[in-house]
């Protein structure tokens, strides 16, 4: 299979394929397995894998954007979503999902909300990309490529209609 990341273009589909296998290796045996995707990329993500390991029953979705520790200075996104998480989750096995791993707040800002919701046995994370540049002691368990960018760069996933994604450098 060709390398999904080079310097001009990202192959998000091949990406997914990685961690797909990534996390259905990593899972084996663990119990009571749950899925939390962080809005918006991480949710379609979280969708996907759900679909694929036969899980949709045990999929929930999350929007940090109160959690976050840099809210005063960002404020509101206009495109807040309501969290759903529609199974218990103490004692779960959690797979929390974002698509680009970064400073690690938004993962830290997910893991506070999580607990709001129970105290999980595990939480594991999966994303399809890290770039590096974190701010927090936070590492995947499951990542499908590492890139390093410009801090002025962003890496941008999006959804076709159909399903199928694309991974965009900004």
């Amino acid at each position: 299979m060709p390398n999904p990341i080079n310097s001009s273009h990202l192959d998000a589909e091949a990406l997914y394929g990685v961690l797909l296998q990534k996390v259905q290796s990593g899972l084996s045996g663990a119990s009571d397995v749950a899925i939390v995707g962080i809005h918006s990329g991480g949710a379609w993500l979280a969708e996907r894998l759900a679909a694929d390991l036969g899980l949709g029953a045990r999929l929930g979705f999350i929007d940090v954007s109160f959690y976050r520790d840099d809210f005063a200075e960002k404020g509101l996104h206009a495109d807040v979503k309501p969290s759903q998480i529609a199974f218990a989750v103490d004692g779960a096995t959690i797979l929390l999902v974002d698509d680009v791993l970064y400073t690690g707040r938004t993962t830290r800002a997910a893991i506070n909300e999580l607990f709001d919701y129970g105290r999980p046995a595990k939480i594991m994370l999966a994303a399809l990309v890290d770039r590096g540049g974190r701010q927090l002691p936070i590492a995947a368990d499951f990542v499908a490529a590492s890139v390093t960018l410009d801090t002025a760069q962003a890496l941008v996933l999006q959804r076709a209609d159909a399903g199928q994604f694309t991974l965009t450098i900004e």
